[in-house]
Formats: structure tokens, sequence, C-alpha cells
């Protein structure tokens, strides 16, 4: 099992898991209590880990 693959799909959830953290920050759904301005914050995090996570998944060749 490729340890970066896992890496990178572990990294890709915890971007999804963030940017709808934002998104239900930034609609004041769910009660989650923060600002229009610091619900920017989970949203960046989440693209970060996201994008990371894609890119590791994408650029990890398998090896038979």
């Amino acid at each position: 099992m490729n340890q970066k693959r896992t890496f990178g799909s572990i990294l890709t959830v915890l971007g999804i898991i963030g940017i709808i953290i934002a998104a239900l920050a930034f609609l004041q759904i769910g009660g989650i209590g923060l600002s229009k301005m610091n619900s920017a914050v989970p949203f960046i995090v989440g693209l970060i880990f996201f994008f990371a996570g894609i890119n590791l998944v994408k650029t990890t060749s398998d090896r038979a």
C-alpha cells in the first residue's frame, strides 16, 4: 500500500471537510459561531489541504 497516496487521500478528505465547515460558518448554519470574515480561515486551510491532497495523489506513481 502506498503511504503517499493514502496520506493524499486523507488530506483531500480533510480539505473537503474544512471547506464545508467554512461554507456553513459563512452562511451561519449549524450553530458554528464564526463571523463572515473569520470563516475565511477554515476555507483557506481547507483549500490548501484539498489541493495538496489532490496533487499528492495525482503525482504519486503506482508500483506493482
